[in-house]
């Protein structure tokens, strides 16, 4: 029995010894994991703000006017210096403006409409390939000639962002960078969320700490209506109802605003565009690629409605938009924060910029039939479900009322315009 009972104790003990060793595995095992982990997580943060640092001041620009680090002292002053020769305000009354997406198609007309009556102008765009980045470099160098000096940059890179308002007291944004078009995202739906939502609160958040706070107009747009079927399209309408991912971001966007006016007291215009037009325009555009299509003799897909429905929208020329921003920016109010406090109750506004008069996707098509000489060979077919809706149309009482918004062009005359800038933009130069 006693030997039976030392058996069990010598078992007990090595089983006792076994179990410490085991313990003492498993904790070093954990304490390596542990710190190969910590040691990952240390990396990419210290990458990440590397990355962010180099958007900073110790930074200079070459030709396109992208920024770039460790650059010298001199390159860095010559930076400075195009800023601050393309942002002089030669007007008694003018204004200073950042204006993002520059080298965009209303971002561009903007720019040099604002440049034009005196304002200084800073332009900032990403170049991305969301349609032929070519078309937006030709846009660059017109800005150029116009005066107007665009940085290459993100929305999302905040350090950069903050630079520009370290040189530059902007009085006032024209936020117009923006991931368009709504078929897009079923491609590439993170894109909408990255540049319309994270962009535009990277943004605000600059706006917010700048001392003096700029006042604030951007881009929302008429998709935000969504399957509304209340015509005319009012400001007061409720836009819960959103058909195309691209229409949910801009809602966001408009939530957004109102929350950084009412916490900072930022003074936020929102301008409701309607399918804008003309020349310099987007090439995803129906009336764009519409007119590339004739010219080469490929059919055009036409959509119709449900039960053969009539597919419409209130097209609105960019002479016009650009009116209507021009207005917004100068009607727009001081911001009322300070270094991120506010004092007291800010401007917030939403506006409709639209033409009121809608036109069939079959009208349009005639139009440009009759402007290029070229009859279109046509395939009717229904309208898929990829975001689009089957009819805009605009109320623009307020716009009226409070900007002195009015639209003069009609589809005819603003196509015309379009179809000569595009016969001379995209025919081949012959050599001398």
């Amino acid at each position: 029995m006693a030997q039976v009972k030392h058996m069990a104790n010598t078992i007990s003990g090595r089983s006792k010894m076994e179990k410490y060793s085991y313990n003492r595995l498993r904790t070093h095992f954990c304490l390596v994991i542990i710190t190969l982990w910590s040691s990952l997580l240390l990396g990419i943060i210290l990458a990440f703000l590397y990355e962010s640092s180099s958007s900073s001041i110790n930074a200079s620009s070459n030709s396109s006017g992208r920024l770039l680090l460790g650059t010298s002292s001199i390159e860095v002053l010559s930076l400075k210096k195009m800023i601050q020769d393309s942002v002089r305000v030669r007007s008694p009354d003018g204004i200073c403006v950042l204006v993002t997406g520059a080298a965009g198609f209303i971002g561009s007309h903007v720019s040099i409409s604002l440049k034009r009556r005196g304002d200084g102008v800073l332009g900032l765009d990403s170049f991305n390939n969301y349609y032929d980045p070519s078309l937006k470099r030709a846009r660059q160098a017109r800005l150029e000639r116009h005066g107007v000096y665009t940085v290459e940059g993100d929305i999302n890179d905040g350090p950069l962002l903050e630079t520009l308002f370290e040189i530059v007291p902007f009085t006032h944004v024209m936020h117009l960078a923006a991931q368009a078009g709504v078929r897009y995202a079923k491609q590439n739906p993170a894109s909408y969320v990255r540049n319309n939502i994270a962009g535009f609160v990277s943004l605000l958040e600059v706006c917010k700490k700048a001392n003096p706070q700029p006042a604030v107009v951007w881009a929302s747009s008429s998709s935000v209506y969504g399957l509304n079927k209340k015509v005319p399209f009012s400001e007061s309408d409720i836009t819960d109802n959103p058909a195309s991912l691209y229409a949910a971001s801009k809602k966001a966007g408009e939530e957004i605003a109102h929350t950084y006016n009412h916490i900072y007291g930022l003074s936020l215009t929102a301008l409701r565009f309607f399918t804008v037009y003309g020349s310099w325009g987007r090439p995803d555009m129906a009336y764009f690629f519409f007119t590339r299509d004739i010219l080469k003799g490929k059919m055009i897909q036409i959509y119709e409605g449900a039960s053969h429905g009539t597919v419409a929208r209130d097209f609105t020329y960019i002479d016009d938009i650009v009116k209507g921003c021009l207005s917004a920016l100068d009607t727009a109010e001081k911001s009322t924060g300070s270094g991120g406090n506010k004092t007291k109750q800010a401007q917030l506004r939403v506006y409709n910029l639209g033409n009121t008069k809608p036109v069939s996707i079959f009208d349009l098509v005639t139009i440009l039939e009759k402007l290029l000489k070229v009859k279109a060979i046509r395939m009717i077919r229904e309208m898929p479900r990829n975001g689009d809706v089957e009819f805009t149309h605009a109320n623009i009482s307020l716009a009226q009322q409070e900007l002195g918004y009015k639209p003069t062009t009609d589809l005819q005359t603003g196509l015309n315009s379009f179809v000569t800038w595009f016969l001379k933009y995209y025919t081949p130069k012959k050599d001398n």
